[in-house]
């Protein structure tokens, strides 16, 4: 069982050089019922040092809601989607909100 499974629902963020991968991450998640959701931003500058140099890149900020059960499957199918070898990937927990919201995040995940 994956450590994320203590959290009941959680926030995964990650990010996409493009908007059209980060659409078809999206569609991807949310139609194989790894994501309730996905939130696509506007694209942003991201600055991180990579392999020594420091690298600046913009890139699409990515909001994914899914259930701790869901997190590790998700994480793996979203490395298989992505095209960097170190994508970001943060789990986050929910600690509440919207009582009807988070069982309708439930409902759409259930394996």
């Amino acid at each position: 069982m994956s450590s994320f499974a203590a959290h009941d629902i959680v926030v995964i963020l990650s990010n996409a050089p493009d908007m059209l991968l980060a659409k078809r991450i999206a569609h991807v998640l949310v139609e194989e019922h790894l994501a309730a959701c996905v939130n696509l931003g506007a694209s942003g500058l991201s600055m991180y040092m990579w392999q020594g140099e420091l690298e600046g890149t913009e890139e699409i900020p990515i909001t994914i809601k899914t259930t701790g059960l869901r997190a590790q499957a998700l994480m793996e199918r979203l490395m298989t989607l992505h095209p960097y070898e170190v994508p970001e990937m943060l789990v986050l927990p929910v600690l509440g909100g919207s009582a009807s919201y988070l069982e309708w995040v439930r409902a759409q995940v259930q394996v």
